[in-house]
């Protein structure tokens, strides 16, 4: 069911501050070099952990901002703080649906490689029962394998970025601060859906910046990968604004988020062999 939001902010007060936010997100990602002027980190994982901080205080400026613009408009004073909770998606009823009903949806969009992968897992499964003696399959290596892989997806921290604190980061500030603000100034939903998203978009414009003037890419080149990637991010900004708008839960597109983030663009490789499913 949707979520009703029982106050009223004026428009540009309401976009003016969801434009704060995402600036807000982007520039902080930049604050250690720009601002504090920190060294270089000496790793990758150094300059990970400073954006994971950089992510999470941004987080927290946003909840702060939308919490003193939605504050003052509450209805009722006793109830407002449970309410603003529920308004930023953080709630308890309706869970198990929030996160089923968005990951079935999800998989849907994905049916397609998930077959894919389910194919060539059981063709890697017979081939593994051919090669064991009397044809019993060697568990033992498979779950060792498996437990290999999690161990080792726990210890990246490009995972991390992809799997939690990205789409938990992003989620919150894009989905759970703005959507009831812009909800709060009169927007209507429909139109919530289609706008929040260019926010979300143009948080990723810093991207062409690290492929041109980092990773010396030509203008041209590093100007149709972001294309892409904005044209893929709107996309997906719509998707997960209608999934926190028709569910009240920030846990819905936090889950669409990271199991897209897991199952990336779909691979053209099929059809660049020539070769069907």
């Amino acid at each position: 069911m949707d979520a009703v939001y029982p106050w009223s902010l004026s428009k540009p007060l309401a976009v003016a501050a969801c434009i704060g936010m995402a600036s807000t997100y982007v520039g902080l990602l930049y604050a250690p070099r720009f601002i504090l002027r920190l060294p270089p980190p000496a790793s990758f994982k150094e300059h990970m952990l400073r954006r994971f901080v950089s992510a999470a205080i941004a987080s927290v400026l946003a909840i702060i901002v939308a919490s003193l613009l939605l504050l003052p408009v509450c209805d009722s004073q006793n109830t407002c703080m449970i309410s603003i909770l529920s308004a930023y998606g953080l709630r308890m009823d309706h869970l198990w649906q929030a996160v089923s009903f968005p990951i079935i949806l999800t998989a849907l969009i994905y049916l397609g490689p998930l077959v894919t992968a389910a194919l060539e897992f059981i063709t890697e499964w017979k081939q593994e029962e051919l090669q064991c003696y009397c044809g019993a399959v060697d568990l033992k290596s498979t779950y060792r394998k498996w437990a290999y892989a999690t161990v080792s997806m726990g210890s990246d921290i490009q995972a991390w970025r992809n799997y939690v604190v990205a789409p938990l980061t992003e989620e919150l500030v894009f989905r759970a601060c703005m959507i009831p603000l812009l909800l709060c100034g009169g927007f209507q939903s429909f139109s919530i859906i289609f706008l929040s998203p260019v926010f979300f978009s143009l948080a990723h414009l810093n991207h062409f910046w690290e492929l041109y003037y980092h990773q010396k890419y030509e203008i041209y080149r590093a100007s149709i990968i972001v294309g892409l990637q904005l044209g893929y991010t709107v996309l997906f900004g719509w998707y997960a604004s209608f999934l926190f708008i028709r569910t009240g839960h920030l846990v819905a597109p936090i889950v669409a988020h990271t199991f897209c983030n897991i199952m990336g663009l779909p691979s053209m490789s099929c059809i660049q062999r020539g070769k069907g499913m």
